[in-house]
């Protein structure tokens, strides 16, 4: 979760707001470390630590120390069988931080920083309960939050931001609509590319930009390699230009076209013809998404592609990281 931008907004509002991070996780438990919500002093909260009673608990604590309206910083254990009576037996350690309206330019700073594309790194001396201004260290983030000893002192090392899989979409019908809808709070940046104009809806979710041209396929030549391709257009021609022109590049983790077992069959065969070899085909997906959910709904193809995505972007991440290639998305 982006937390900068609405630690920012909470001090120009109220004058005081609290940092909630998982700092440390072991055994079962809700949510992974780096995990984060912003407390108000009211017990307003964005974001989520995995619900539950744990959550609930920590908002109450957050929310008390928001309103002394003092900075500081705590990390406390939880253990979530003995102290809060939930099933999952793991425990956590979380890390409180209250923020106040003199931290506001550095949380604006941090901000800006935070809506790029990618992540950062800061690093920050936690020193008789609180903690100095972050600075933006020079390093390939790893950790989401790590607290090192060194000489002394207690430097913390914390990773804001996130990285987003590109995913060019072709087609802004109704399950087009319906995607990016579903992938507005997810982490993927849209390109969206339809020959019609008025197809596109005025509003559309923060990480998309449309782009209206006449010739949609060759929107391609500026997608960023590893990017996710994804053709769901009027026009089954389209499809098919899209689609070689996708595989050919052979730059893409995914290259995939809406449709049935027939449509697959034909694309295979006019894409044969084209000189497609059948290693470099046998990567297109299609047809798309959960293929177990039966529904014609847009918004229940859009579930399943979305859960596809998904698996597939991790998939890819992971892969990266095994082979030591930690290069963003």
């Amino acid at each position: 979760m982006r937390v900068w931008g609405h630690i920012a907004n909470c001090l120009k509002s109220s004058g005081a707001c609290a940092l909630v991070t998982v700092a440390e996780t072991g055994g079962s438990t809700p949510r992974e470390t780096g995990a984060r919500m912003i407390v108000r002093p009211d017990g307003g909260f964005y974001g989520t630590i995995g619900g539950g009673t744990l959550e609930f608990e920590v908002i109450r604590q957050a929310a008390k120390a928001a309103s002394r309206k003092t900075a500081g910083f705590e990390l406390k254990t939880v253990s979530l069988g003995p102290d809060l009576g939930q099933c999952c037996g793991g425990r956590a350690k979380i890390a409180i931080e209250v923020f106040i309206d003199e931290q506001l330019e550095a949380a604006e700073r941090l901000a800006l920083e935070e809506s790029k594309p990618y992540p950062f790194v800061t690093h920050t001396i936690i020193e008789s309960g609180s903690v100095r201004e972050r600075e933006i260290a020079d390093q390939v983030p790893e950790d989401a939050f790590h607290i090192l000893e060194e000489n002394g002192q207690k430097l913390l090392i914390e990773q804001f931001g996130e990285t987003r899989r590109t995913l060019y979409l072709f087609g802004a019908g109704h399950v087009g609509k319906a995607l990016v809808l579903a992938l507005a709070p997810l982490p993927f940046s849209i390109v969206w590319i339809d020959s019609r104009a008025d197809q596109f809806p005025t509003a559309v979710p923060a990480n998309v930009t449309k782009i209206c041209t006449s010739d949609p396929a060759n929107a391609l030549e500026n997608a960023p390699d590893g990017a996710f391709v994804l053709a769901m257009t009027h026009s089954h021609g389209l499809d098919e230009e899209i689609m070689a022109r996708a595989l050919l590049a052979q730059r893409f983790g995914y290259c995939g076209v809406i449709g049935s077992k027939t449509k697959r069959v034909r694309f295979l065969k006019r894409l044969k013809t084209r000189g497609l070899s059948d290693s470099v085909l046998s990567t297109m997906v299609c047809p798309v998404g959960v293929t177990t959910i039966k529904s014609k709904h847009p918004a229940a193809i859009a579930a399943g592609i979305v859960v596809d995505l998904i698996a597939r972007d991790e998939a890819c991440y992971q892969q990266a990281a095994a082979s030591g290639r930690l290069a963003h998305k």
